[in-house]
């Protein structure tokens, strides 16, 4: 298990002859999937950072991670960032911020997100977009049973039911 905040900042080696690729900037999260994606690479001020898919990763370790190249075109889905990303629930209710998560580095899969309300399991996660991760609840939806637009005092208001 390894955490995302452990891996920022990770140098990144190519095999072989261990040239130096840069830096882990981010890493890209499917969240529909509950996946790591792809590895941001900070190569420098001046340089464009590189992308690298997770499956092309020949080694991750606690200290760095070795990218191996890969003949495949680079199709790579927008970043954004799970830490920092404010937590929602389908129903639209506020459920904290992402301060990190744990994931497998052989899988790929995310394990749990923690945020600042606690721990979410990997198997709550929804989708993660530009406003927020979306989580399912993990129980009924508010209000269940009762039609939108109506409130439960109606019934106990005065009048006759």
């Amino acid at each position: 298990m390894m955490l995302f905040s452990r891996v920022r900042g990770l140098p990144v080696l190519t095999p072989g002859d261990a040239d130096r690729v840069g830096a882990v900037r981010a890493l890209t999260v499917d969240g529909a999937c509950g996946e790591v994606t792809h590895v941001r690479i900070g190569r420098g001020r001046l340089r464009r950072e590189a992308v690298v898919a997770w499956a092309d990763l020949g080694a991750v370790g606690p200290e760095l991670l070795v990218a191996r190249p890969s003949g495949r075109p680079a199709g790579v889905s927008p970043h954004r960032d799970l830490v920092g990303s404010r937590v929602l629930t389908e129903c639209g209710e506020a459920r904290g911020t992402v301060l990190d998560a744990a994931f497998d580095p052989v899988t790929a899969r995310i394990e749990a997100v923690l945020t600042t309300l606690g721990e979410l399991p990997a198997d709550r996660l929804l989708g993660l977009g530009d406003h927020a991760l979306v989580v399912r609840t993990g129980h009924g939806h508010r209000g269940q049973g009762v039609p939108r637009g109506r409130t439960s005092r109606r019934a106990g208001a005065g009048g006759s039911a």
